[in-house]
């Protein structure tokens, strides 16, 4: 079972394996002799074709899956797994027995190479275990054993200084950090999140641990807080950079701001829910509550992915003395429920404008000045949509004050392959300013 949940379903043998199986059951449902085969296998190409484009615009425009058209890369796949449902129903309908019998099979083995060449584009699933959830299942609660402070840490929360100057790393200090899984109650935004994540660095684990920075981050949406752990991989980022900083890393914590993987709440307080106050109070204090970690702000950041890139570009426009430092990756320009501004608006806000526009990224960073605010920014360089947002952003968040730098991954769409390789210079970036480094 172990092995069955560590199979690689992006890269190495088992994806191989899948797509020449499907290209032999492609094979099989095209290669008939029949009169009139041809002419059908064309007819079921353009039908396959629209009806891909029509679950597009549905996603779009009535399931509000996405504000925006997928990319072009996954409706061709889409279009090819609908192409491969017609050909088993005109095999079903006009064949013989044993193609009957075979067509479904053929089928399912091109959906399902499909579904793998869908995934590898997002990175989403990187194995069977992100797929069944085996990968997050035996995560521990977060204890009041793992988080007890100890005794010479009362003292040490009056110094305000960089932790790396304090720090001398002791022997014996484990090279893994460990996370854990937590709930975060909205004592004040009323707002109910599902499990969150905590990642607590090999520093965490020393006999007397040190204040450590906080980064907090959020996926995207639809997503879950796991995605970081799975499609992200955080816990190997950040031990990668615990080990090139004496096991000196941010504590991490993944809150959940949406509630279901198919709800949005842009992170903001509406009509939908209150979770621009989640993220600015509640969060905050059950960290300093609950958690061994440097109550000095100026060491907190914020960071996130896709939707959770522009909820961290919201948290650090709107409460730059709360998240002075940013990570956004892949962000949008500002929040949205669907590609239609006005309908995003009238659900949110009732309409109002004025309200929507007074916690919209770019006009808040507009009235306002960030001398003290540091913001990273990535995008994939063949995401056309999404680098121009970032260079848009980037600009105004320039101009407002903020220090910046922007990142463009190479062939990244918009997929997890942006975090994948940003986080960890993303992280050298804000080093210094974390006082992780010097």
């Amino acid at each position: 079972m172990a092995f069955f949940s560590s199979l690689d379903l992006i890269t190495g043998p088992f994806p191989l394996a899948v797509a020449v199986l499907a290209c032999l059951s492609g094979a099989a449902l095209l290669l008939r002799r029949h009169r009139g085969w041809v002419l059908s296998v064309v007819c079921a190409a353009v039908l396959a074709a629209g009806l891909a484009w029509a679950i597009n615009w549905y996603m779009v425009h009535v399931a509000n899956a996405t504000a925006y058209d997928l990319p072009l890369q996954v409706i061709t796949w889409i279009g090819v797994g609908v192409f491969a449902v017609l050909l088993m129903v005109l095999h079903l309908v006009s064949a013989r027995w044993w193609r009957k019998i075979l067509a479904p099979i053929a089928m399912a083995m091109i959906v399902v190479a499909v579904s793998m060449q869908v995934n590898a584009y997002y990175g989403a699933y990187r194995t069977v275990g992100d797929v069944t959830g085996a990968s997050t299942a035996n995560i521990a609660p977060l204890s009041p054993h793992s988080t007890k402070k100890s005794a010479g840490q009362a003292s040490a929360a009056l110094t305000s200084g960089p932790v790396v100057d304090r720090w001398v790393k002791p022997s014996g200090l484990p090279a893994a950090g460990t996370v854990y899984s937590a709930q975060i109650p909205g004592r004040v935004s009323g707002f109910t999140g599902r499990t969150a994540y905590v990642y607590l660095p090999p520093a965490y684990q020393a006999a007397n641990r040190p204040l450590l920075p906080v980064l907090v981050l959020i996926p995207g949406q639809p997503g879950a807080p796991a995605d970081w752990l799975k499609a992200g991989q955080l816990q190997h980022t950040m031990d990668a950079f615990a080990a090139a900083h004496d096991g000196l890393a941010p504590v991490v914590v993944i809150p959940d701001v949406n509630g279901a993987s198919s709800a949005n709440t842009m992170c903001m307080d509406s009509r939908i829910a209150k979770t621009d106050t989640y993220l600015a109070v509640d969060v905050p204090a059950w960290i300093k509550a609950t958690l061994t970690v440097d109550p000095n702000a100026h060491h907190w950041a914020i960071g996130g992915f896709s939707f959770g890139g522009t909820c961290a570009l919201q948290m650090a426009a709107l409460h730059p003395k709360i998240y002075p430092s940013a990570i956004d990756l892949s962000g949008e320009a500002e929040p949205a429920l669907s590609a239609d501004r006005t309908a995003t608006i009238q659900a949110a806000f009732g309409g109002d404008t004025a309200a929507f526009d007074a916690v919209a990224p770019l006009k808040v960073l507009a009235k306002n000045k960030y001398p003290q605010s540091w913001i990273y920014f990535a995008a994939g360089a063949q995401d056309g949509r999404f680098s121009g947002y970032m260079n848009q952003v980037s600009a105004a968040a320039k101009t407002a004050g903020m220090t910046v730098t922007t990142h463009s991954v190479p062939g990244a769409g918009h997929s997890w392959d942006v975090p994948l390789e940003a986080m960890a210079p993303a992280l050298t970036w804000l080093a210094p300013r974390l006082g992780l480094a010097r």
